[in-house]
């Protein structure tokens, strides 16, 4: 925080108090009014016990304070404080993106106290974390002697008719007219009323809310009994932010639009907004509500300018869409039973051997001698295309699973309160050791004899293996655990997390779209594949989405990101499990027999385990993060889930690498 200059004593403050004063003079002298409230401690009980000292010297002094109150009549009348009340804090423009770049602007451009915008000048002022703090601290008899200061008449629509009001009370029925007609703009805004459900499209609460409204400030501008008409009210915002919260089930089932959780969000903030107004303006005599509202706004100031808590705020539902789909899918990857175990071994071993040509074709692009970027791009475009082949010949790849099975362990996290559902977490976390080992095991395994037997027949075939010697020790150079080997396995294991998020956003990106339901009814479509075709194609799109985006990111970002990374200035490379098995297996093959005398090749060797160990724990414990936040689990007593896996290692070791006959099926 940045430290503030000293203030003058109060004194001398208020001696240099001018009601003529300019317009940026007059806020300049109020900024520094307010730093000799927070002073340099910046506690709350120190910042009160300022303002009560003011008071007093203004009660010692009537002449200083009369100067005081027409200070502040030419401060309120040359800004427009309904609209700080009704609009601060909200986006100007109602969009995500919009609100970011607003956002941006107010972190790196400064403020200037020359403004007539309430809520420029009000940032401006209070700009301190503890100003919402003994802003609310202040008492009621606090509160009485600044409103009896303070108190100026009506100026406003109000005035005219009703010249009994206060300035104050003027302007938080222009704030509540506002707020309210924003209320109504959003719930009339045709992408938020076609989504509500169909209850709330048919009650639509807004189309009567402006009436509701005009009947409470008729009621009370007149003193009248105002009960029944204010319930009326306060029943139909209730049923605004209900028919609002309904559209969040269109969303969960059929994609989430950031743009619109956004909205959604700034419309319950304004019928909250509304129902504190309405509490000043009705039940605050001794101006309470009045002094928790303006807290509240110099709270919202901190989160107005904070990048991170929009993104947060607005992004929550999208990750939970991720996680629930990655939970989804990441099911397919646990085994429990002797015949899954088969066939994950099975499966594993099919992409072991797929990628053993992904590593020759690797080796190809390298031959071809190409430019930094272009290497990068055609051994993305490798990597992908085997990536996919895989996933269409439903084989596995190994370190594609911590991402998608850590949102199912997540989810089951839920329940975990009593022991049953602790011993049932335990049997998930062996099902998914096991399933893991054996995905592992299976690519391994399998990758590297198939890439020696390629490289013998490329040397039979073709005259020389598939790389020559000096590569080969190159390659047991690159993998050596002496090395930085480990921390570009961990690296990877962040980029295949990513891919992950990438195929969650893609996957609801298409959802929301209903691009499947496009593909399967557009006109032009059908007309060119024909019905039956169309209706394939949809199914599979939908089915492989996510597959293919999450497959087809990684092998860009396995091929892409080390080249831009060495060109920004951080030279991290990858270091995939099964890819580094198959390298591994091409050295061999060049090097011959002979090579097991190399102890270059024994750190290699060692280091093959312990890049699968990161590549599988760092991807699945960035998804298994998002996955706890997305869940909103919370306070786990993680020590007790490791003392249950602790004694579930020591009384069935085995448990986490093969399968107890009971549980076949």
């Amino acid at each position: 925080m940045v430290t503030r200059k000293a203030a003058p004593d109060i004194s001398e403050l208020l001696e240099t108090l001018d009601p003529d004063a300019g317009l940026v003079q007059r806020h300049v002298w109020l900024n520094t009014l307010l730093d000799w409230i927070r002073g340099r401690d910046g506690t709350a009980e120190a910042a009160v016990a300022r303002v009560n000292l003011l008071l007093d010297v203004l009660d010692a002094r009537p002449a200083t304070a009369e100067k005081v109150q027409l200070w502040w009549s030419a401060l309120v009348s040359s800004v427009d404080g309904s609209t700080l009340l009704s609009d601060y804090g909200f986006a100007s423009r109602n969009a995500f993106v919009s609100e970011l770049i607003e956002r941006l602007h107010f972190k790196l451009l400064p403020a200037t106290p020359e403004t007539t915008d309430a809520s420029e000048l009000f940032g401006l002022l209070f700009d301190g974390p503890q100003d919402a703090q003994w802003l609310a601290a202040l008492p009621d008899s606090t509160l009485l002697r600044l409103s009896r200061l303070l108190q100026l008449p009506a100026i406003g629509a109000f005035a005219n008719a009703h010249p009994y009001l206060t300035h104050w009370q003027c302007t938080l029925l222009d704030a509540m007219t506002f707020c309210t007609s924003q209320i109504r703009a959003a719930g009339f805004a045709a992408d938020i009323r076609i989504r509500m459900s169909p209850q709330a499209r048919d009650a639509n609460p807004f189309h009567s809310l402006a009436a509701d409204l005009s009947a409470v400030q008729s009621a009370w501008l007149r003193g009248q009994d105002s009960t029944s008409v204010v319930k009326q009210f306060r029943t139909q915002l209730e049923a605004c932010r209900h028919a609002a919260a309904s559209v969040y089930t269109h969303l969960d089932a059929h994609g989430i639009s950031v743009d619109l959780v956004f909205r959604l969000r700034q419309l319950r903030e304004r019928v909250l907004r509304v129902r504190a107004l309405m509490d000043c303006l009705l039940d605050d005599n001794t101006h309470h509500a009045s002094a928790q509202l303006v807290a509240h706004l110099a709270s919202v100031r901190q989160e107005q300018h904070s990048i991170g808590a929009l993104v947060a705020s607005n992004s929550t539902l999208i990750a939970a869409k991720v996680a629930e789909r990655s939970s989804e899918a990441g099911e397919h990857y646990i085994t429990r039973n002797h015949s899954e175990y088969r066939a994950m071994l099975a499966n594993a071993a099919g992409g072991g051997a797929l990628t053993a040509v992904t590593t020759a074709m690797k080796f190809a692009v390298m031959a071809l001698g190409l430019s930094a970027f272009w290497y990068g791009f055609w051994s993305g475009m490798a990597y992908a295309a085997s990536f996919v082949v895989i996933q269409l010949l439903h084989f596995t790849l190994a370190t594609k699973q911590p991402a998608m099975t850590a949102p199912a362990m997540a989810a089951k996290l839920k329940d975990i309160g009593d022991s049953q559902a602790l011993g049932g977490f335990v049997d998930e976390v062996t099902h998914l050791v096991r399933s893991q080992v054996a995905a592992v095991i299976g690519n391994v395994a399998v990758v590297f004899p198939t890439v020696i037997v390629l490289s013998l027949l490329m040397q039979w075939g073709a005259g020389q293996p598939m790389i020559n010697a000096e590569q080969a020790q190159y390659v047991l150079h690159s993998l050596t655990l002496l090395g930085p080997s480990l921390l570009f396995a961990a690296f990877t294991g962040v980029l295949l997390f990513a891919s992950s998020i990438v195929a969650g956003w893609v996957e609801n990106w298409f959802v929301l779209h209903r691009l499947d339901s496009a593909i399967r009814y557009n006109p032009r479509i059908t007309a060119s594949l024909g019905v039956a075709r169309a209706n394939r194609w949809a199914h599979f799109m939908r089915n492989n989405i996510s597959g293919l985006a999450a497959n087809v990111s990684l092998g860009f970002m396995l091929g892409l990101v080390p080249v831009i990374l060495d060109f920004v200035g951080p030279a991290l490379d990858v270091r995939h499990v099964t890819l580094s098995a198959g390298q591994l297996g091409a050295a061999c093959a060049s090097l011959g027999w002979e090579v097991v005398r190399n102890p270059a090749f024994w750190w290699a060797v060692a280091s093959i385990p312990l890049i699968g160990l990161l590549n599988l724990g760092v991807s699945f414990y960035l998804a298994f993060r998002v996955a706890l936040q997305a869940h909103n689990i919370s306070g786990v007593d993680r020590a007790r889930i490791n003392q249950a896996i602790r004694a579930r290692l020591r009384q069935a070791p085995r448990s986490f690498f093969w399968p107890a006959r009971e549980n076949d099926v």
